[in-house]
């Protein structure tokens, strides 16, 4: 993508660029004359850009001479580190959906709500589980008598056998009367021991639809905060019906993917600092807490889990947020920022464009601070020089490299410009000094944010040149030879 600044330079390279800008605005329904001021300007800074000869010209034609910008490379060491990108999640997230298929009669709990493990959130229809419990109770209720008479039965027929064993012992009683009074006891035995199954039964009915009937009620299965709601009086839900979602939003995991390249240098306890996108420039400083021993079959990668505190509710349950795991210092190298890297389209080589002669032979200092409306002023056309490096580390925007030297001034927006042969030699171009701040900040800025900081500010310019326009003009009007070639009444 190219940003904000890369536009301004372009400006000064591709006048015709800006020409099909004009006629898109002019194709417009509505075109507001600012819109049309600003296109003209464009293209009138455009038209203006220098045309002096250098060396061999850059990218935009024979005889054009670019605009880049530079910073002036640095030696120190980087804090090694791996920026992935997390999804947060509420500590002990749960989905809760009901147990059993019926109507909504009442919903208790609204979005954002905080409840208590086993508070009641919504009441489904229980008339027929009612029926029901009163129907297994009615069937316990008659399992018992019919219990009750094969006990009372059993003792008659125990005590009728009791008194023939007697009789028979004194040869009193027949052995057949014995046996057959045996077996009627035997058999009521049984038919008692089958009614005592039958209560049991019954007892277990009763307990399943008690459970049914408590599954008519759903309740919180922690206590937590609730949302995502998804449920209604009068729908039918059943088990497969997400009601809400409920989870503690005190402490919150940030949930990241690590490749199997980074799961030999990131482990449980190093810092992770978890970055906030849509909050400007804050950081939360966590560590990582868990680490998954298994990688995934389809994205080689293994889940690692973050847990931060979130009393003050920064973060939010399905968040997209950065996470920069720090495992380590690189040693000392030459630093430049991400951004002067460029790799050759052709060749594939990677590197940066040098322009040696400043410092040297053109004096160059590095500008203490970057004001947008004022910023440091262009060289003369001095030489750029493509060299490969070896990137020898990375680290918060920052590379280190060999072969540039510490004080060397490398480009950092602009290489595009600078011709697609980096092997062809030295390509001339006029060089803008940057701060590192300037630069860091481009770095970290989404492409929308440049484009609307670019347009913000050429809507000003266009602004200014009108009302400066329709100053003159006025002023030209007052003028004695404008009075004097008035129409006379």
């Amino acid at each position: 993508m190219i940003t904000a600044e890369q536009i301004v330079v372009i400006t000064d390279i591709f006048p015709f660029a800006f020409t099909h800008l004009t006629l898109s605005f002019m194709l417009l329904k509505r075109v507001s004359r600012w819109s049309l001021v600003v296109a003209w300007l464009l293209l009138l800074a455009a038209c203006g850009g220098s045309e002096e000869q250098g060396g061999r010209p850059g990218f935009g034609g024979a005889g054009t001479i670019p605009s880049v910008e530079v910073i002036q490379a640095r030696n120190g060491s980087l804090p090694l580190q791996e920026r992935l990108s997390g999804t947060v999640k509420a500590d002990n997230q749960v989905a809760i959906f009901p147990e059993i298929a019926a109507p909504v009669m009442k919903v208790t709990a609204q979005n954002g709500d905080y409840v208590r493990q086993g508070q009641p959130l919504v009441y489904l229809r229980d008339t027929q589980f009612r029926d029901q419990l009163r129907q297994a109770e009615a069937t316990l209720q008659i399992n018992t008598a019919e219990a009750k008479r094969a006990e009372a039965n059993l003792r008659e027929l125990k005590g009728r056998l009791d008194r023939t064993k007697e009789l028979a012992e004194k040869q009193l009683q027949s052995q057949q009367e014995l046996e057959t009074l045996q077996a009627q006891y035997d058999a009521a035995e049984a038919t008692h021991e089958q009614a005592l199954g039958r209560i049991a039964q019954a007892e277990a009915n009763i307990s399943e639809q008690q459970e049914a009937l408590r599954r008519t009620v759903v309740r919180a299965p922690i206590s937590g905060v609730v949302g995502q709601r998804n449920v209604e009086v009068g729908m039918r839900v059943d088990t497969g019906t997400h009601l809400y979602t409920i989870g503690n939003f005190n402490v919150v995991r940030v949930v990241v993917s690590i490749t199997d390249e980074m799961i030999n240098r990131i482990n449980v306890g190093q810092t992770a600092l978890v970055g906030l996108e849509n909050q400007g420039d804050q950081v939360i400083r966590a560590e990582v807490s868990r680490i998954s021993p298994f990688l995934e079959a389809r994205s080689y990668s293994a889940e690692a889990e973050i847990d931060v505190t979130n009393d003050d509710g920064t973060l939010r349950p399905g968040m997209f947020v950065t996470v920069d795991v720090l495992y380590g210092e690189s040693e000392q190298a030459t630093l430049l920022p991400a951004s002067a890297l460029y790799e050759d389209t052709d060749t594939g080589a990677l590197g940066v464009y040098i322009a040696e002669s400043l410092g040297s032979e053109t004096p160059l200092r590095e500008p203490t601070s970057y004001d947008e409306d004022n910023p440091p002023p262009l060289t003369e056309p001095t030489p750029m020089t493509f060299k490969e490096v070896t990137v020898l580390a990375r680290g918060s925007g920052l590379v280190g490299v060999d072969v540039v030297r510490p004080g060397d001034w490398v480009v950092t927006v602009g290489q595009n410009l600078l011709g697609n042969t980096p092997g062809d030699g030295p390509v001339d171009a006029r060089a803008r000094p940057m701060t590192w701040d300037r630069v860091a900040t481009l770095q970290e800025m989404q492409d929308q944010d440049l484009l609307r900081q670019f347009m913000e500010k050429q809507q000003r310019l266009a602004r200014e040149t009108f009302d400066n326009q329709e100053a003159a003009d006025t002023a030209a009007e007052g003028t004695p030879a404008a009075l004097s070639n008035a129409p006379r009444p």
